[in-house]
């Protein structure tokens, strides 16, 4: 990838990103929408109305350029998910870990996919406290079913969430958030983990 393409990747990433943490989901909802034939391709066409549907200017000019570089077997179409991935937020190699930790307490079943199931093993305390379930309107796997779906993929929930979508959505929310340690400490504390361990210092033998 070029310089130029990767100056109008960064451009677009940074416009979705104002949109706050839900903007990368927001986006792939406007194309999901697009995507009648399920193909999950994108033609020049639907890229252009998908970005002005989200209310983000470009030049023609420029999404051309951005289109035809992503389009690398010049098919006249770029993959959905190819797409999304070069708009993801680059992260530091300490997010991802804590990242990953939280997937890991949470795949009880160690298969790398996100269910009810593994859910209901070490996230029931928290789906009894949701308002809805404390007021008798959803049952308990309904409220782990709307966990999952908050950060499933956009448009398409099927009730998992692949180590993929999970890092696809911190990756949003780590990009609103410039503190490292706040990081660390919002996630440990939502999903409950030990306290980062600090290594202690070799001492000269």
């Amino acid at each position: 990838m070029d310089e130029t393409t990767t100056i109008l990747i960064e451009a677009l990433r940074d416009q979705v990103l104002k949109k706050g943490y839900g903007g990368m989901r927001g986006l792939a909802l406007a194309f999901k929408s697009l995507d009648i034939d399920f193909s999950k391709r994108i033609v020049f066409e639907e890229l252009k109305i998908g970005i002005e549907s989200y209310g983000i200017r470009m030049s023609e000019g420029y999404l051309r350029r951005l289109f035809h570089a992503l389009d690398k077997d010049n098919s006249g179409g770029i993959d959905f998910l190819e797409f999304m991935k070069a708009l993801e937020p680059p992260m530091k190699h300490t997010r991802m870990v804590v990242i990953n930790e939280a997937f890991d307490k949470l795949d009880v079943t160690k298969d790398d996919v996100l269910n009810v199931e593994d859910l209901r093993v070490v996230y029931a305390a928290n789906a009894r406290s949701h308002p809805k379930y404390q007021s008798g309107e959803w049952s308990e796997d309904e409220v782990l079913r709307s966990f999952l779906d908050s950060i499933d993929t956009p448009g398409n929930p099927d009730g998992k969430v692949t180590r993929d979508e999970f890092m696809n959505y911190y990756a949003g929310v780590s990009a609103t958030i410039d503190d490292d340690c706040y990081f660390d400490l919002m996630m440990r504390s939502c999903y409950g983990l030990p306290p980062k361990s600090s290594q202690s210092k070799k001492r000269p033998s």
